[in-house]
């Protein structure tokens, strides 16, 4: 405000109040502020917060900082209200009766931020963030940062939090208590550089260094030591330089303000550790600031230092001529003195060093982002934007602060995305309007798979209710199971985040591909036990058929882009032709029987090897024929099998007359054949029908199980001594609960 009473504000032109107004309102506000203490008084002077200070003394202390640094009235009223709304039943409605809307949403929101900060503290152990990965430190600190940001639309409830920190550090410094680590790290992390962010550096510098006394309390007192070794002299020598300066520019017309610079330990250690440098290599242990009217003055200044003392030219930075991308300008310059120490110097005129001072251009891209060296959290253009809009509205609470503007600055500046935490108080960022369900996937893809039901601040909602700044999201999940068809249905609503959206449709994907890969495994599986080489190992076949697994080899087949015929032919090659002198082309004439160890007639041929084929496994009394492999003997069929069919229409020479032995030899014999059943699927199942085989004396010697869908599929291999015995169990069978069919195959 400037002695005409007019008001400035950037982007804003002259309005003229007259005095007698501006008088009137002065003395409303410090009522407010009067009434706001007497009404919260009562009900917080007895009170204590978790650090152990008396509630009413932080508040008073609050708004002390926050009158320090130009905050407005009203801001200093909250104080005491923030910590009066928990004793109040209807803390916005009282407090809107007596203060007004405004202050009452004001209070509330930052009585909100206090309860979330201490739930994310608590939590600052147990964080994690996509697909259950533990969330950085880097990424957690910056998700708060945003979250502080963006949970009120009341940019005020920022500061008020700032300026609550600074005094809690204040406490455990002047208690000498100890202080909770994650409380002393999320000040240094996330409340220091939001400060360094808004300009306001009276409230960055020391918070700063009470946070890191708290966290290295050991180089804190090393550093303080160095700084002290030669404190008296070293003051000594800087009043008397800049007493020298500015009678030597005042010679040469140049008012200057020369000061000399504080020192903070925090960006003394951080300069040292970012840059690898000792103690006495930190170049602005000495420094000092020249402040003039004019940009010229700045040059003329720059001349005269470089002229009695030694330059450093790597450390001279010109920021007037080129001015930094957030508009920060000053010269910086490095220069020795005669005892070779170090001497930094910035010079700038006074709307320069208002405009820093005051946070329009306050450099956290050069401190905090690491440009120079620095270690630090970078920050992207978009959130370097809306940054710089939160410094011009500081400089309009400021200016503003006791005009007649009745409502106070402040924006929703993450229009785009919101910021909720879990119930851990882990923080986490999605879009703007965002459900339940968007937040279950951001968590971890199987949650958002079994994800039924929500809690919002302990309240039960829709799925897709959206989601708001600073909300606490719990999720209810069944063990098992998957999402719904609906929740892809843009029209309900039930998701906002495209990658929450691909993570369902690839789920239906795969569900696709398993029916698929299922389909094509029971054809396998059918086609191996007609070739009688269910023991196969299906890998191995995968393997020899060319795909890398079985899987594979199912998928192709059930989309029927693959012919079973391959897998006959692999397993069962075609046989050479035989030569035409060779003993199986003859005609047998003068036939002469015997029996084998099998018990199997061979007609036409003496001593001639015999086997039973596993693809149809006959036993008596099935009506047989025989089939003279390469090298192997006789393969024994039954007349019905196709594969015997398919062997005597193309090599029809090649089979002869055989028949079952009869007699002793025969008797005490059993021979292996495979019965299928069909049945609902359950448990004990496998069981129930052993018993009937136990029961009936058949030996088990094999069993294959599938279940898809509630429907089993089993296939035993029993030992039986003739046919006809068999049907009487597979009747058996068949009686048993949820059995559909059972059949000899």
């Amino acid at each position: 405000m400037t002695a005409s009473g007019r008001l400035h504000a950037p982007g804003f032109q002259s309005v003229h109040v007259p005095p007698v107004m501006l008088a009137t309102a002065e003395m409303e506000q410090a009522d407010t502020l009067a009434k706001a203490r007497a009404f919260a008084a009562p009900l917080i002077s007895g009170e204590s917060l978790d650090t152990g200070e008396n509630i009413l003394a932080h508040a008073d202390a609050v708004a002390r900082i926050l009158a320090d640094i130009g905050g407005s009235v009203a801001m200093q009223a909250a104080c005491y209200l923030v910590y009066a709304c928990p004793h109040l039943n209807k803390p916005e409605e009282v407090v809107s009766k007596a203060f007004g809307p405004q202050l009452a949403q004001l209070a509330i929101q930052t009585n909100q931020l206090v309860h979330v900060q201490r739930l994310s503290r608590a939590a600052e152990s147990n964080i994690h963030g996509h697909d259950n990965t533990p969330l950085s430190p880097q990424v957690q600190t910056e998700n708060v940062r945003k979250m502080l940001l963006a949970f009120s639309r009341d940019f005020r409830v920022v500061m008020l939090r700032l300026a609550s920190r600074l005094q809690t550090l204040r406490h455990y410094a002047a208690t000498k208590s100890r202080v909770p680590t994650a409380l002393a790290s999320e000040s240094l992390h996330v409340f220091a550089p939001l400060a360094n962010r808004l300009g306001i550096w009276q409230i960055k510098w020391e918070m700063e260094d009470l946070a890191f006394r708290f966290l290295e309390p050991a180089t804190y007192k090393d550093i303080a030591l160095l700084l002290d070794e030669k404190r008296t002299e070293r003051e000594r020598y800087m009043v008397a330089l800049r007493d020298r300066l500015q009678g030597a520019l005042a010679e040469q017309g140049i008012n200057a303000q020369v000061d000399g610079r504080p020192k903070h330990i925090y960006s003394i250690v951080r300069k040292m550790r970012g840059k690898s440098l000792a103690f006495e290599r930190v170049f602005d242990i000495r420094a000092l600031r020249v402040v003039v009217p004019k940009v010229a003055d700045c040059y003329q200044v720059l001349s005269w230092i470089h002229e009695h003392f030694a330059p450093i030219p790597e450390e001279f930075d010109d920021y007037i001529a080129k001015p930094k991308a957030n508009g920060y300008q000053s010269l910086h310059t490095v220069v020795r003195d005669t005892d070779d120490g170090p001497i930094e110097v910035q010079i700038r005129t006074h709307a320069m060093h208002e405009r820093a001072e005051t946070g329009v251009a306050a450099h956290w891209a050069y401190k905090e982002a690491g440009v120079k060296g620095y270690t630090g959290v970078s920050a992207n253009s978009s959130y370097d934007t809306k940054i710089a809009v939160l410094r011009q509205l500081l400089a309009w609470e400021r200016d503003l602060s006791g005009a007649a503007q009745e409502k106070s600055p402040g924006s929703n500046l993450f229009e785009d995305r919101i910021y909720v935490l879990t119930p851990e108080a882990a923080v986490v960022e999605l879009p703007q309007g965002a459900t339940a369900i968007d937040f279950a996937y951001t968590v971890h893809t199987n949650l958002g798979h079994r994800c039924r039901g929500a809690k919002v601040d302990g309240v039960m909602v829709p799925l897709n209710t959206p989601l708001a700044n600073g909300q606490t999201v719990e999720i209810t999940a069944i063990k098992e199971g998957g999402p719904s068809r609906d929740w892809l249905n843009p029209e309900l609503g039930f998701l906002a985040s495209p990658r929450a959206r691909a993570k369902v449709r690839a789920w239906f994907n795969a569900q696709v591909s398993e029916e698929t890969i299922a389909k094509g495994r029971e054809a396998v599986e059918k086609s191996l036990q007609r070739l009688g080489r269910t023991a196969m190992r299906l890998d191995d076949l995968a393997s020899q058929l060319g795909f890398k697994s079985a899987d594979s080899l199912f998928e192709v087949v059930g989309k029927d882009e693959y012919s079973l015929r391959n897998i006959e032919v692999l397993l069962n090659p075609p046989e050479p032709a035989m030569a035409p002198d060779e003993y199986f082309q003859k005609k047998f004439k003068g036939v002469v029987a015997r029996k084998t160890a099998s018990g199997v007639l061979v007609v036409g041929v003496d001593s001639l090897l015999t086997q039973l084929s596993r693809c149809c496994k006959p036993a008596p009394p099935d009506a047989i024929g025989g089939f003279v492999t390469r090298g192997k003997g006789v393969s024994i069929h039954r007349q019905d099998c196709s594969n015997f069919r398919e062997l005597a229409s193309r090599h029809g020479e090649r089979v002869i007359d055989v028949r079952w032995g009869e007699g002793k030899s025969a008797e005490g014999s059993v021979y292996p054949v495979d019965v299928s059943v069909e049945a609902m699927d359950r448990q004990g199942l496998l069981r129930d029908i052993s018993e009937v085989f136990a029961k009936e004396k058949m030996n088990v010697i094999g069993v294959q199980t599938q279940s898809v869908k509630g429907t089993a599929w089993m296939t035993f291999t029993v030992e039986i001594s003739d046919a006809v015995s068999l049907n009487k169990v597979l009747g058996s069978v068949r009686g048993v609960k949820g059995v559909r069919a059972a059949k000899r195959r």
